[in-house]
């Protein structure tokens, strides 16, 4: 009888931690539309960690980490990316993904809605809607990096192993990894196994890539602008509350 209600328990407990569903609430005349999206993880300071780029009432850069992920850069190092040599400025390894439920996920984001890169969208979030064999799950992120490589409405997905891309020297200062970044420069690891070549702390958010996206490097997807959580600005600490 003890086991069965242990077993009980369990199983709500189960339920109870995939079936949240946080309020998700809409930005009237916010971005939107259809996009595309890409992976990246290159271990550089996210373009919106500048004074000089944030429109949000708080003012706060999105927060770098310095060499460990973990412990907050200096304000004042912000500046100096880590995948420059001699920076100090790295991407914290709390900005990787990770599930709500079995429908939902958290994330950050590089974004460019017109092409190239820009900072006027620094901090906003947005819901993506992947489409296809994809259809039915939701990525909620917040956009704290530019590209100028990127396209019009294209999300370059913040997930660890997804490719360095064009700064390949990054992962290497801060973790050893290969020149070129782990698997392939462009594009990154192939399979979940190659995930335990990058440090622990990093795993469980690349393993996201072919859980939750199901291998999937580059879904389609529509999305909207969206009311930061406050879980996303208590870890970026950037980002409007209200």
């Amino acid at each position: 009888m003890k086991l069965l209600v242990i077993s009980l328990v369990l199983a709500a407990a189960y339920a109870s931690s995939h079936d949240r569903s946080p309020d998700i609430i809409p930005i009237d005349g916010g971005v939107k539309g259809d996009g595309i999206s890409t992976l990246y993880w290159d271990c550089c300071s996210p373009s919106c960690a500048s004074d000089r780029v944030i429109q949000t009432k708080n003012k706060i850069p999105v927060q770098t980490c310095q060499k460990d992920g973990i412990t907050p850069s200096r304000k004042e190092d912000n500046t100096k990316s880590g995948c420059m040599k001699g920076g100090t400025a790295y991407p914290c390894t709390n900005q990787s993904p990770y599930l709500v439920n079995e429908t939902l996920a958290f994330g950050f984001s590089a974004s460019s809605f017109h092409g190239g890169a820009e900072t006027s969208h620094c901090c906003l979030c947005v819901l993506l809607s992947f489409k296809d064999h994809l259809a039915g799950k939701q990525m909620l992120v917040q956009l704290i990096n530019t590209g100028s490589d990127l396209g019009h409405n294209h999300f370059d997905l913040a997930i660890p192993g997804g490719g360095v891309g064009l700064f390949n020297m990054g992962c290497t200062y801060q973790w050893g990894a290969p020149v070129n970044g782990w698997g392939e420069r462009y594009g990154g690891v192939t399979s979940i196994e190659e995930c335990d070549e990058l440090p622990d702390v990093l795993q469980e958010g690349c393993r996201f890539r072919f859980t939750f996206l199901e291998g999937d490097d580059n879904p389609a997807l529509s999305f909207y602008q969206v009311k930061c959580p406050a879980e996303l600005i208590d870890i970026s600490k950037c980002g409007d509350r209200d």
